[in-house]
C-alpha cells in the first residue's frame, strides 16, 4: 500500500491513538491498563473509559516498541499519535476517568509536580505526548495529534490537527504550532449530504453539504503572521457506519473536490457557481472510473438518486441541460 502510494505522489502518514482508544491493545495486554483488566475489544457504538495507564512503565517500552515496527514500514516524516477523547468516555458515563482514581498514575502525577486538579490528567497526558514525541522525533520524525494534546502544556514541535471546530487551530497557530484544520463542522463526511436522512444512506448524524464544504476559508481567524502555520485542510471520513466501498465513494463525492478547492483557491478565487458548473465535467470523469457519488447538487438524493422535487418539477430540470448521466 505505500509503495502503490508513493507511485502517485501520496505519502501514507500512519496513525496509532494513544493513550485512548486502546480497548483492542488492552484486551491483549491487560497489564497496560490502570485496573488490569479483564477488558473486551470494544464492539459498540460510543467512547471507551480505559485507556493506557499513564504510571506503568511498561506502557511506553509497548509503544516504542510498537512505533518502531510503524517506523518501518511507513518512511512519512509524520507519524499521528492521536490524542483525542481520553477522558469523559461517553458510553460509560457513570465511571470515573481511570487516571483519576489509579495509584499508579498517582504515584506518576506526584513525581512530576503536577497538582490534583481537574486539570491534572491534562497535564498528565502531555507528558505521554512529549515521551512518545521525544522518542519519534529521536529517529527523525514529528507528531502528528488532535487538538485535545493542547490542552497543559505541548512541547514544541508538535503539529495540531484541529478537529472540534477551528478554535485549535487558532490556538495552536497563535502559539507557534503548526496546524492542520479538519473542523469538524466543515470536514467530517462521515456527516449526511442533506438533511433529507430517509433518502440518504445510514449516517452518524449531522449534514453537511457540497455548498457549506466549499465554503470553508482555513485562515479565518488566523492572525496574518500565524498564517505560515496552517499547513493545509483535511477531510475526515470515519468508516464505522459505512459497508460497502459504494457507499464510502458517496460519502467523499464530490465534497473532495470542493474541500480541494478550498486547499487550492485563494479566498478571491473561490465562486460556487463556477465550481458547481465544473462540476458537469467531474461527473463524467467519475462515471469512466466507475465510481459513485452524491447528485445532490442536481436535485437527485441518496446512492439510488431519489428526485428532491416533484416528477413535473425534475423534467423542467432536466430539460435544461444534459448533465451526462
Amino acid at each position: 500500500m505505500v509503495a502503490y502510494a508513493a507511485e502517485r505522489g501520496i505519502t501514507v502518514i500512519p496513525e496509532i491513538d494513544l493513550p485512548g482508544h486502546m480497548v483492542a491493545a488492552l484486551a491483549a495486554y491487560p497489564e497496560l491498563g490502570c485496573t488490569g483488566g479483564p477488558y473486551e475489544v470494544w464492539t459498540r457504538w460510543g467512547v471507551a473509559k480505559d485507556i493506557l495507564c499513564a504510571g506503568n512503565e511498561q506502557v511506553f517500552t509497548f509503544l516504542e516498541t510498537v512505533l518502531t515496527e510503524l517506523m518501518d514500514i511507513f518512511p512519512s516524516e509524520y507519524i499521528h499519535v492521536g490524542g483525542d477523547e481520553c477522558f469523559g468516555g461517553d458510553a460509560e458515563p457513570n465511571r470515573p476517568d481511570p487516571w483519576d482514581v489509579c495509584p499508579k498514575c498517582a504515584a506518576r502525577m506526584k513525581a512530576l509536580g503536577i497538582r490534583k486538579g481537574p486539570a491534572a490528567k491534562h497535564y498528565l497526558q502531555n507528558y505521554v505526548t512529549a515521551r512518545v514525541q521525544t522518542f519519534l522525533n529521536g529517529h527523525g520524525r514529528k507528531i502528528i495529534g488532535w487538538d485535545e494534546i493542547l490542552q497543559g502544556d505541548l512541547a514544541k514541535g508538535a503539529t495540531v490537527m484541529s478537529w472540534r471546530g477551528v478554535q485549535g487551530g487558532i490556538e495552536a497557530a497563535s502559539k507557534g504550532f503548526d496546524a492542520i484544520m479538519t473542523p469538524n463542522g466543515f470536514c467530517y463526511f462521515d456527516f449526511y449530504q442533506t438533511q433529507e436522512r430517509d433518502k440518504e444512506p445510514f449516517g452518524i448524524g449531522g449534514d453537511l453539504p457540497l455548498e457549506k464544504v466549499y465554503s470553508y476559508e482555513p485562515f479565518e481567524g488566523i492572525a496574518p503572521e500565524a498564517e505560515d502555520h496552517i499547513l493545509g485542510v483535511q477531510a475526515n471520513l470515519w468508516t464505522e457506519y459505512i459497508a460497502t466501498p459504494e457507499h464510502l465513494e458517496y460519502m467523499l463525492l464530490p465534497r473532495m473536490c470542493a474541500l480541494s478547492e478550498v486547499q487550492w483557491c485563494a479566498a478571491d478565487k473561490k465562486d460556487y457557481a463556477r465550481f458547481n458548473a465544473s462540476l458537469d465535467h467531474t461527473f463524467e470523469i467519475l462515471d469512466a472510473m466507475g465510481m459513485n457519488y452524491s447528485l445532490d447538487c442536481r436535485g437527485l438524493i441518496g446512492l439510488d438518486r431519489q428526485s428532491a422535487r416533484t416528477p413535473e418539477e425534475m423534467e423542467e430540470y432536466l430539460s435544461k441541460k444534459d448533465w451526462g448521466w
